[in-house]
């Protein structure tokens, strides 16, 4: 991971990535998952790795799909749906994961270097 401008993080490369699949990568003091997904106009989703739900860095490592058109991915522990577009939990609206504005620099996959500039770039 290094500082790619003021505002932005690079945590990967856009060609580390596995398409339909998860990849976990380095944000700082945390674990994210990155998911690419092609077919979908936002093509690359971070969110948290870590699952509130088991409590283990794992959400990478989830299947990817749909529940009625929105992008999830499903806990491989518990079979819990988080959408992809704002990390809410599908079957409990308790949970949540944090989501991550993302960008692409040639082939440097790139995070918002701070919450505020995640919420602005949303």
């Amino acid at each position: 991971m290094h500082q790619s401008d003021n505002n932005w993080i690079t945590i990967g490369r856009l060609s580390d990535l596995v398409v339909g699949s998860g990849v976990g990568a380095r944000y700082g003091d945390r674990q994210v998952a990155v998911f690419l997904i092609p077919q979908l106009d936002d093509q690359v989703f971070v969110l948290d790795n870590y699952c509130p739900i088991s409590g283990v860095n794992i959400i990478a490592r989830g299947m990817v799909g749909d529940i009625q058109g929105e992008p999830v991915v499903a806990t491989p522990l518990y079979k819990k749906h988080f959408s992809l577009l704002d990390g809410r939990c599908i079957e409990d609206d308790s949970h949540k994961l944090t989501t991550y504005a993302v960008r692409i620099e040639g082939d440097e996959l790139q995070v918002a270097a701070s919450r505020k500039e995640a919420d602005a770039a949303a």
